[in-house]
C-alpha cells in the first residue's frame, strides 16, 4: 500500500509506537506522534524518534483535539491502547482507519506469514516455529509480542521470505488485511478480562487470527480445548489439529512418550519426549503446534525433528536458575495469568514454595489453587493481588497459616530463602502481570534470577 504523505496518527509513544513512526517516515509517510500520558512534551516524543527521522513527523501530548483528528488519514494504536475509549471513539465516528501495528507492517512488507495466538504457550511455540524455518530457510524473520516489533523487519522482508509472528488479543483487535498462510490458536482460557471485559470478546479477538484465511491455508487448533474444537467446526481454512490426550487422525498427537504426525495416511515420529529438554505436557502441545505450522508451510520433516530436539527452555518460562544449599530455584516470570501458572505448578516435582502475586487483570485464581495437588508448602503472596489469592486459596480450603503476604517480590524472596529446606523448590510463577513493580515479566524474572545468583 501507497503511504506517501499520508498523515498518520500514531497512537502510543512506547517501544511500538516508536518503531510504526519510524517506519512510515521511511516510506514516505507523515507520521504524528501521540501520547496522552500527562506531563509528556512532544519535544521529549519527537526526541524518541531520533535525528533523521524527527524532522519528518509532527507530535502532540496531552489532549487529542478534533482539529487533528480531522487531519488524519489513518490511526495506528500501540497494543496498550484499548479500542472503546473515547479518542478512539471519536477517531472512529470521523471515519479514519484503525489500524494496529501489525497491520501497518503487513501492508507494507511482503513474506509467508505464520501467525501464533492463545492465552499460553505462545512464546515458547513462536521460538520453536522461528528456529524450524530458520534452519529449513534462513530467510526467517520472528517478530511480535515475543519482543522483536514488526515494523523494525518490515522493510527487510521480501516476497519469498517465512515470517513467523507472536500475537496476542490486543494485536488482533487491530487487524484488518492480515492474513497469514498458516496460523495457530494453542489454548483460550480467561485473561486480559479487563481490557476485553468479556469472555465473548476476548475469544473474537484471538478467532480474528483466522478471519481473512481461506480455504488454501491452514489454522492449526488444539483438540483438547471446548473452544476451540466448537471454532474447528466453522473456521474457513483447513484445521490441522493437535492433541495431548487422544489419537488424531489427520493431524498431530501425544501418547506413551511420543509425538507422532499422521498425514495422508502416513504415520511419522517427531520426537520421544523423554529427549527433550522442553519438560511438562504443555511443552508438548506447544512443540506438536510448532511442528504442524511448519511441516505445513513446506519445512522438511527431518529438519522439524532435529530442531525440537535441540530446543532449550525458553528463558522466564519455569526456567531452572540454580541450586543453592539443596533448594533448587525456578523463574516462572511468564506465568502472567492463572492458567499459565497452573503449568508451572504441574511441572514441579519437589516440595515447593510458591511466590505468586502482582497486577490485576480481574482474573479467577481458584482453579490455579486447586491445581496445587499438595505440592505446595508455602503459599507467599506480593504485590496489589495478594488479599484476592489469599481470599481464593482459603475458599478452596488452603491452610491459612501456609499463607504469607509481602508488599513486594524481594520481602517474598526473603521469606523463601529462609524457610525453604533441603529437597524443597521456589517457585516465581505469580499468575498476574508484572505492571506497577515492574515494567514487563522480562524485568521481574531477571531481578528474581539476580538475587538468587548473589543473595542465596
Amino acid at each position: 500500500m501507497d503511504l506517501k504523505n499520508k498523515k498518520v496518527l500514531v497512537y502510543g509513544a512506547g517501544k511500538s509506537g516508536i518503531g510504526a513512526a519510524i517506519l512510515l517516515a521511511k516510506v514516505g509517510a507523515r507520521p504524528v506522534l501521540f501520547d496522552e500520558k500527562e506531563g509528556v512534551t512532544p519535544a521529549e516524543l519527537l526526541d524518541r524518534l531520533g535525528e533523521d527521522v524527527r524532522g519528518q513527523a509532527d507530535a502532540f501530548a496531552g489532549k487529542l483535539k478534533p482539529e487533528i483528528i480531522r487531519e488524519m488519514d489513518i490511526a495506528v494504536l500501540s497494543p496498550g491502547v484499548p479500542t472503546d475509549i473515547p479518542n478512539v471513539e471519536a477517531l472512529k465516528e470521523a471515519g479514519v482507519p484503525i489500524w494496529g501495528e501489525v497491520e501497518l507492517a503487513y501492508r507494507i512488507s511482503g513474506g509467508k506469514v505464520l501467525g501464533i495466538t492463545g492465552t499460553n504457550g505462545k512464546t515458547t511455540t513462536t521460538t520453536i516455529l522461528g528456529e524450524i524455518m530458520k534452519n529449513a530457510d534462513s530467510d526467517t524473520y520472528v517478530v511480535g509480542n515475543i519482543g522483536n516489533p514488526y515494523t523494525d523487519a518490515a522493510l527487510s522482508i521480501g516476497a519469498d521470505s517465512n515470517v513467523v509472528i507472536e500475537l496476542s488479543s490486543f494485536q488482533l483487535e487491530t487487524i484488518d488485511e492480515f492474513h497469514p498462510v498458516a496460523s495457530a490458536i494453542l489454548n483460550i482460557t480467561p485473561d486480559h478480562l479487563n481490557r476485553h471485559h468479556t469472555m465473548e470478546e476476548y475469544i473474537r479477538c484471538k478467532e480474528r487470527i483466522a478471519e481473512n484465511q481461506t480455504a488454501k491455508d491452514v489454522c492449526v487448533l488444539n483438540y483438547e480445548d471446548e473452544v476451540l474444537r466448537e471454532f474447528g467446526k466453522i473456521c474457513k481454512p483447513r484445521v490441522f489439529w493437535f492433541s495431548s490426550a487422544r489419537r488424531i487422525e489427520d493431524g498431530i498427537y501425544y501418547e506413551d512418550g511420543k509425538i507422532i504426525l499422521t498425514r495422508d495416511g502416513r504415520n511419522d515420529l517427531i520426537a520421544e519426549t523423554d529427549k527433550l529438554a522442553l519438560p511438562g505436557l504443555h511443552n508438548y502441545e506447544n512443540i506438536m503446534a510448532a511442528a504442524a505450522m511448519a511441516y505445513s508451510a513446506g519445512a522438511p520433516l527431518d529438519v522439524i525433528k532435529s530442531t525440537v530436539i535441540d530446543m532449550k527452555p525458553v528463558e522466564h518460562r519455569i526456567e531452572y536458575v540454580d541450586e543453592k544449599n539443596g533448594v533448587i530455584w525456578y523463574n516462572d516470570s511468564k506465568g502472567t495469568n492463572p492458567d499459565a501458572a497452573i503449568k508451572g505448578i504441574q511441572a514441579m516435582s519437589r516440595p515447593t514454595l510458591l511466590i505468586g502475586g502482582g497486577y490485576d487483570k480481574g482474573s479467577d485464581y481458584r482453579e490455579w489453587i486447586r491445581s496445587f495437588d499438595g505440592k505446595v508448602k508455602w503459599l507467599v503472596l506480593e504485590g496489589k493481588t495478594r488479599f484476592d489469592i489469599r481470599d481464593a486459596a482459603l475458599e478452596c480450603g488452603f491452610p491459612e497459616d501456609r499463607i504469607v503476604l509481602r508488599d513486594d517480590m524481594q520481602e517474598a524472596m526473603n521469606f523463601c530463602r529462609d524457610h525453604a529446606e533441603p529437597g524443597d523448590a521456589v517457585l516465581l510463577s505469580p499468575a498476574c502481570a508484572s505492571w506497577g513493580e515492574f515494567p514487563n515479566y522480562e524485568v521481574r524474572g531477571e531481578k528474581f534470577k539476580e538475587y538468587v545468583r548473589k543473595e542465596i
